[in-house]
């Protein structure tokens, strides 16, 4: 069973892209569909609202939802990278797209797909079931090297030799197949003063570990041209990160299309001829309030980044 899903930032999200009455909106990550109700509210009878997940169940709750939304809908099961790519080979534009990007709640809640090292479960970790690479696949065959680096790059986890090389001899002797096994082999890895001094001992192995098995960073890269390519003049993005890859994976994208003259400071006027593409709705990422947190805790990671799609002067 899967508890109620609480969108993160969404009046934020919705008060920064102001759907408005007959727009297209592209839900690039529609999770539990929290964030795309309230813009299909916004986007009335005459609006279109495309939402995007790999999910199955996510697809089963947007068939749940469409049939209350006021706006027309569509649905496509793929990675969000993927079905921009079909969306734009469709010519289609929009006005507003956003991403929620990482794990949805739907999927932590659900216990048996083991995205959680709170409670015991099979190591699997997919966003879509139906693809073949499973955490347990990573944990089982990745060589020592290679799973430090994993750790090191995707996790941030300072102690990524240790924790590899425990993985390695512990699966020497037996299998490491559950949410468990890798939490006490995660935990007998790191240093006592460190194991609990930035939250649970096992959150950035298992970070490290999902982004890899659903090839989150690469699906992002891919992502975020293609959704820039589909909005229209005065179009609006947002995305919502959980972490600090994705966020400044999203901050800099939008920085360098907000960018203007390129030209070296000692020239004494503009050759490059460059003009910004982008004007910033958030200076700085916007946060979740106090009670946001308190009610999601999931929240209190989060950051959103928006931006306006300028008009491109010749």
């Amino acid at each position: 069973m899967t508890s109620a899903h609480v969108p993160v930032l969404a009046g934020e999200l919705v008060d920064l892209l102001d759907p408005r009455p007959g727009e297209t909106a592209i839900d690039c990550t529609f999770g539990g569909g929290g964030h795309a109700r309230l813009v299909a509210d916004r986007l009335g009878t005459d609006g279109t609202l495309i939402a995007i997940d790999r999910d199955p169940v996510a697809e089963a709750r947007f068939a749940e939802l469409a049939a209350e939304l006021p706006c027309r809908t569509r649905f496509i099961r793929a990675g969000f990278a993927d079905a921009l790519q079909q969306l734009a080979d469709e010519d289609v534009t929009a006005d507003l797209v956003y991403m929620d990007l990482g794990m949805s709640s739907m999927q932590v809640d659900t216990l048996e797909r083991g995205f959680s090292y709170v409670y015991d479960a099979p190591l699997d970790m997919r966003m879509d079931p139906d693809q073949e690479l499973t955490a347990a696949d990573v944990v089982g065959t990745w060589e020592e090297r290679r799973l430090a680096g994993l750790f090191r790059e995707y996790g941030e986890e300072r102690y990524a030799r240790q924790v590899a090389r425990a993985i390695v001899r512990e699966r020497a002797r037996h299998p490491i197949t559950t949410t468990n096994e890798l939490v006490e082999v995660i935990a007998g890895a790191i240093p006592a003063p460190a194991r609990f001094a930035g939250g649970h001992p096992a959150k950035r192995v298992f970070q490290a570990i999902r982004i890899a098995v659903n090839d989150e960073l690469d699906q992002l890269d891919r992502a975020l041209p293609l959704a820039w390519h589909l909005l229209r003049e005065g179009g609006r993005f947002a995305g919502i990160s959980f972490h600090s890859l994705e966020d400044r994976r999203v901050k800099r994208f939008l920085a360098a299309r907000a960018q203007g003259c390129i030209c070296p400071p000692e020239l004494p006027v503009c050759r490059c001829g460059r003009t910004p593409e982008a004007e910033l709705l958030t200076r700085r990422s916007i946060v979740p309030m106090p009670g946001e947190i308190a009610d999601n805790p999931r929240a209190k990671s989060a950051r959103m980044r928006a931006a306006r799609k300028l008009e491109v002067t010749a």
